[in-house]
């Protein structure tokens, strides 16, 4: 688990990485995870003390504190639906239930996935680069979206968590500098956006 909080600068006020202590210990758990192939880099980032061994509740409570202490009222991440639901799953399970839910209750859930289908999805240059999934949609993915925003047609996401979260921040300070009226809220079928701009 990665979170950092921004300002609409980018600035860092603070970046955390954690290993889920419950899950990361469980080594049957780890080695059929899908992202075994990756273990190697988490124990290095433990190693140099870049990312720590917390427990899940240790973890929600760290959250829950920067919350707090900075008065955040909204909370981003891309395809948000997804780590919206694996975090309560996630604490749910660790917990047997005991805790149902990863945020503090109140705290909004913004897309920045369903952002960036509109804002940048919808741009002439974003559809004339008319990069597609073997289905033939426009891709969406937040590689996708940093890859062009960035000019770098050869980033790859590395999915490991505080540098998923610092990409998906660039995306999300881009989209809201367009000053673009932005329906921020989790939208599953947001990736169809661009498809119709392009219809």
């Amino acid at each position: 688990i990665g979170f950092g909080i921004y300002d609409k600068q980018g600035n860092a006020y603070c970046e955390r990485s954690y290993c889920v202590k419950e899950i990361f210990n469980d080594k049957s758990l780890m080695n059929s995870a899908y992202y075994k192939e990756k273990l190697p880099k988490y124990y290095e980032e433990l190693k140099q003390g870049k990312r720590e061994i917390k427990t899940i509740l240790e973890i929600r409570k760290k959250k829950k504190k920067a919350i707090e202490y900075f008065n955040i009222e909204m909370v981003f991440a891309y395809n948000a639906n997804f780590d919206y639901t694996t975090l309560n799953n996630s604490i749910r399970y660790i917990t047997s239930s005991f805790v149902r839910w990863f945020f503090p209750y109140g705290v909004e859930i913004g897309d920045i996935w369903h952002i960036a289908c509109q804002v940048l999805g919808t741009q002439k240059t974003f559809q004339f680069e008319n990069i597609r999934n073997e289905k033939g949609n426009l891709k969406t993915s937040a590689e996708r979206m940093f890859a062009y925003i960035s000019q770098n047609e050869e980033f790859e996401e590395e999915h490991i968590g505080i540098s998923d979260v610092r990409i998906e921040k660039e995306i999300l300070i881009r989209c809201l500098k367009s000053h673009k009226k932005i329906d921020k809220n989790i939208n599953r079928a947001c990736w169809r956006i661009p498809q119709k701009a392009l219809a």
